[in-house]
């Protein structure tokens, strides 16, 4: 059963970083396409930051310049490294993993930034 477990959230001061990781129990991760989404409340899930399995990066405009996605497919893991975070950045972060049909979310980690 494939699973993707995130961590690295939680109380983060306006201006500070966090990085998420999301670690995928899959045999093939190397084949797939990962993205990081967040979901604040009363607002849509939205892509954050999205990586492929060839490691062509593409990110939201909100977050170009001060996140950075990363994968290391030695130890199925994604990673989203958050810099000069603010208000805006709160959210649940969502792991997600594609191939195809094969499409597949995470639990969810909670970011909060505080002003």
């Amino acid at each position: 059963q494939v699973q993707l477990v995130e961590s690295g959230g939680g109380l983060v001061q306006a201006g500070g970083s966090l990085r998420l990781s999301c670690l995928v129990s899959i045999r093939t991760f190397s084949n797939y396409a990962m993205g990081w989404y967040r979901q604040a409340p009363g607002k849509q899930r939205e892509l954050v930051a999205a990586i492929s399995s060839g490691g062509s990066t593409n990110y939201a405009d909100s977050v170009k310049g001060r996140f950075t996605i990363s994968r290391d497919n030695a130890k199925n893991t994604v990673y989203l490294q958050m810099n000069s975070l603010n208000a805006g950045d709160t959210a649940v972060y969502y792991c997600n993993a594609k191939s195809g049909p094969f499409d597949r979310w995470g639990q969810g980690t909670q970011v909060t930034v505080s002003s």
